[in-house]
């Protein structure tokens, strides 16, 4: 045993027989009521375990075990949470009020599997016309594009000829917009795409939470 581990069984063992000694005078101290003195139990940052009629200011916010007079637990003293625990529990109870208002809407709109299924499938065919729909507008801009370089080639400097005039601002500013909105329509179309991805996702999360509540309520209904 090392040092500092037989430091801490010497610790830990003189409090527990600090305990049995506090816990004896207070069964002869105690009356028949139930309600008598009690003893706290808590660890210090070391690990080291203490017993007492009361809790130490600096260790007023640890977790607290209350005992009576026979050395029963009685009681637990939660431990007061940070900042940062309050908040994650703040999110953890946003979330499950969440998930009760999301499993009320799935038993309330849906009477079956199989309408969650006929709704995704209506989503996903109104995605796949608009996926088309961009498709064939950017296929008429791609012609748009082929026509504006088309003019283009005549002016300078696309033209080597000497006699060739400027390339006009007009001109070049509809090149401009055309290839600005082409790039556009091309990330909305990728876009598009993986929402397909996503829709499908949700969907069979419904449906697998949807089967969940219904075989926990088919169970209860058994029973």
């Amino acid at each position: 045993m090392t040092p500092v581990s037989h430091l801490r069984y010497t610790s830990i063992a003189l409090a527990a027989a600090g305990l049995a000694l506090a816990c004896a005078g207070l069964a002869r101290a105690a009356t028949d009521d139930s309600k008598g003195p009690v003893v706290y139990r808590w660890t210090d940052e070391n690990g080291v375990v203490h017993y007492g009629d009361r809790v130490p200011p600096q260790y007023s916010q640890r977790e607290t075990t209350v005992l009576n007079n026979q050395g029963v637990v009685i009681g637990e003293m939660a431990a007061q949470k940070t900042p940062a625990e309050l908040a994650q529990a703040a999110r953890e109870e946003q979330q499950q009020e969440q998930q009760k208002q999301r499993d009320s809407f799935l038993l309330t709109t849906y009477a079956s599997v199989a309408d969650i299924e006929q709704l995704r499938d209506e989503r996903i065919g109104q995605l796949k016309g608009q996926l088309v729909a961009s498709e064939q507008y950017i296929a008429t801009l791609h012609d748009r594009l082929l026509a504006l370089q088309a003019q283009a080639m005549l002016y300078k400097p696309y033209n080597p000829q000497p006699s060739a005039a400027r390339l006009p601002d007009d001109l070049a500013e509809q090149l401009v917009r055309t290839l600005n909105e082409m790039r556009d329509q091309h990330k909305a179309l990728t876009a598009k795409g993986q929402e397909e991805a996503v829709i499908r996702a949700q969907f069979q999360a419904d449906i697998d939470r949807f089967r969940e509540l219904r075989s926990a309520s088919a169970s209860r209904d058994s029973q």
